[in-house]
């Protein structure tokens, strides 16, 4: 996480919460150490952010501080907070970690509506702890055109290495998908994530490949209209 967006995670923590808050749980909220938010809050409070309190103690945002109001209706707030909740299913903990940071903005500025639910029942947590492997870090491959060292196990509990280029990423009810061009079989694959058993982001990227293999992806596997073929 830029520092710049730690900052402003720290406004939000603060705003959305009913006292003080610690060091030690925004440090934990935000994966960095105490020593790291104890610069942050001085780093806002220089900034002349009304952040009040001191180390041991907890910190609190004074009243009166806010930001400008999200300009959504009724009904688009309750549909950010369905679509919100629904990624409790697809088994991405890092997406979930965001969807309930969105949401503590939305309740901030807006009424509670306890009474929109979506059942958690979806494709299983990827916990790096039970060896599964971090949806998080795919989608930063994605993002940043880097290949994958993979080892795989398909339906038959075949095992193979395989070197890919990962383009997309296809949330279903059950399951995570990954779409690369596989550089074992020289050709495009969907895999599925809970079949990679281990996974190691590469030196090597593919810059600038990554919107036309993508494109070329969906003309192949169809996939909107068919749904992709599983690896």
């Amino acid at each position: 996480m830029r520092r710049s967006t730690r900052l402003f995670e720290i406004i939000q923590i603060l705003r959305a919460a009913d006292g003080p808050v610690t060091a030690e749980v925004l440090a934990e909220q935000l994966e960095v150490s105490v020593r790291t938010i104890y610069r942050d809050i001085s780093a806002l409070q220089a900034m002349r952010t009304p952040i009040e309190g001191e180390a041991g103690l907890g910190y609190v945002m004074r009243r009166g501080y806010d930001l400008p109001p999200l300009n959504f209706d009724a009904e688009e707030v309750e549909a950010l907070r369905v679509g919100l909740s629904m990624l409790a299913r697809t088994g991405d903990s890092a997406l979930q970690q965001a969807a309930q940071r969105i949401c503590h903005k939305i309740e901030a500025l807006h009424d509670p509506a306890d009474w929109l639910q979506v059942a958690p029942w979806g494709a299983p947590a990827d916990d790096p702890m039970r060896g599964c492997v971090s949806v998080s870090l795919l989608r930063g491959a994605i993002r940043e055109e880097r290949k994958l060292r993979l080892t795989y196990r398909d339906g038959d509990d075949n095992e193979t290495d395989r070197v890919v280029r990962p383009v997309a990423l296809i949330y279903h009810l059950e399951c995570t998908m990954l779409a690369g061009w596989c550089e074992l079989r020289q050709a495009f694959r969907n895999f599925r994530v809970d079949r990679i058993w281990s996974c190691e982001p590469l030196e090597m990227r593919f810059i600038g490949q990554g919107n036309t293999l993508r494109e070329i992806w969906q003309e192949q596997d169809r996939w909107e209209e068919w749904g992709p073929t599983v690896q």
